[in-house]
């Protein structure tokens, strides 16, 4: 079985405006003792899954590209000899401002790294000022000439529709610019408002200025015409790569397979049984300075929520969810279940169906939330 391994860094030298992934200001903290409980992390939890080898690894954050030369060399030689990694996708996520030299690309590239994922967000400098962002659209360009000199082809770039004040005007030259930059892989979010976040707290004070939802359907439809004219076609709700370019670890979230979650705040999902680690700092080194693994929560998770799992992470993709894995795996059809409730959706143009699959329409991509409703709702069963 394909199995993946997450790894967080949580560290920042900047907090964006629209970020509520667990993360911490950098100055000040134990980033050194933070590297050496997490390869103390990876030792305990591997050698008690002997049997489970390693298809992709993803570094993310947090800000990985914002520990030093020195702290990259560390965990990533500590990685290559801890983790049991034959090679296959080895991502690493960085801001544009830290590739500005070749020094820590090429510490990456020596160690194993083979796909960057760059936070661009947008092209345009007032709005990258506007969201909290440190670099400026400059800096996204000399980051992947430099990149690309090091020897990396395969890159990312994430970018975010419906911000403060943005028009499609706007997103577009943002889309345009990244097309013209001939990647092999890019990814598009519309702007979630979290709970904790600058933004939020904005909103609830009416002074967050969005664009309307009309608009945002808008722009996402011009991101789908956009990156297929392109030839970036689209595999997942938010991805479009070349062919050979999709993200491997990321189909395995998608897929509903199972992975390792390394660090502070880390998800991961072994078995029947989704676990969290602590996400503050200092809880989270204190048990692996006793030796001990730092999972605060584990949950195994029942017959209903595996199916509604399969399902809902399948529609993300472009292909859909195989009705003869899913019979494989849980031992009755998807018919069976959800007949009736696939007839509906087929009716209303949000679900499309064949002998093997089923998948989300266009219409149905724009209006996702009321497909996963409608399978929470009912059931044939």
């Amino acid at each position: 079985m394909t199995t993946g391994a997450y790894v967080h860094i949580p560290f920042c030298q900047h907090i964006c405006y629209y970020c509520n992934f667990n993360k911490v200001f950098l100055a000040g903290q134990p980033v050194d003792d933070y590297i050496t409980c997490l390869l103390k992390e990876m030792r305990l939890v591997t050698a008690a899954y002997p049997e489970k080898k390693l298809n992709t690894l993803y570094i993310g954050g947090g800000t990985p590209s914002a520990l030093t030369v020195k702290q990259l060399e560390r965990l990533l030689s500590g990685m290559r000899e801890i983790l049991p990694f034959s090679g296959g996708e080895f991502t690493f996520e960085a801001n544009p401002n830290d590739l500005l030299t070749t020094d820590k690309l090429k510490v990456l590239f020596a160690n194993g790294v083979n796909r960057l994922s760059i936070g661009v967000q947008s092209f345009n400098d007032d709005i990258l000022k506007r969201i909290g962002r440190t670099h400026r659209s400059a800096d996204v360009y000399q980051a992947i000439a430099n990149a690309r000199k090091v020897g990396f082809d395969n890159i990312s770039i994430d970018l975010i529709f419906k911000l403060p004040k943005q028009t499609q005007a706007d997103f577009a030259a943002s889309l345009d610019q990244a097309i013209a930059l001939d990647l092999p892989h890019y990814s598009t979010y519309s702007l979630i408002l979290e709970r904790q976040t600058v933004f939020y707290n904005l909103m609830r004070r009416g002074r967050l200025p969005l664009p309307s939802q009309d608009t945002e359907a808008d722009m996402y439809a011009l991101a789908l015409n956009k990156f297929s004219a392109a030839g970036r076609q689209q595999y997942e709700i938010s991805n479009f790569a070349q062919p050979g370019y999709e993200s491997q670890h990321n189909l395995i979230y998608w897929r509903n397979q199972q992975y390792f979650g390394f660090g502070a705040g880390a998800s991961g999902y072994l078995g029947k049984t989704r676990y969290q680690n602590f996400g503050p700092i200092q809880q989270y080194l204190t048990p692996l300075h006793a030796g001990r693994v730092p999972v605060f929560r584990r949950h195994v998770l029942p017959r209903s929520e595996q199916i509604e799992e399969q399902l809902f992470l399948g529609l993300r993709m472009k292909a859909g969810v195989n009705k003869q894995q899913f019979a494989t795996k849980f031992g009755f059809s998807m018919a069976s279940l959800y007949g009736n409730v696939i007839r509906r959706l087929v009716a209303r143009g949000l679900l499309a169906e064949d002998h093997q699959h089923i998948w989300l329409t266009r219409r149905g991509e724009f209006l996702g939330n009321e497909v996963f409703q409608a399978f929470l709702l009912d059931s044939d069963t």
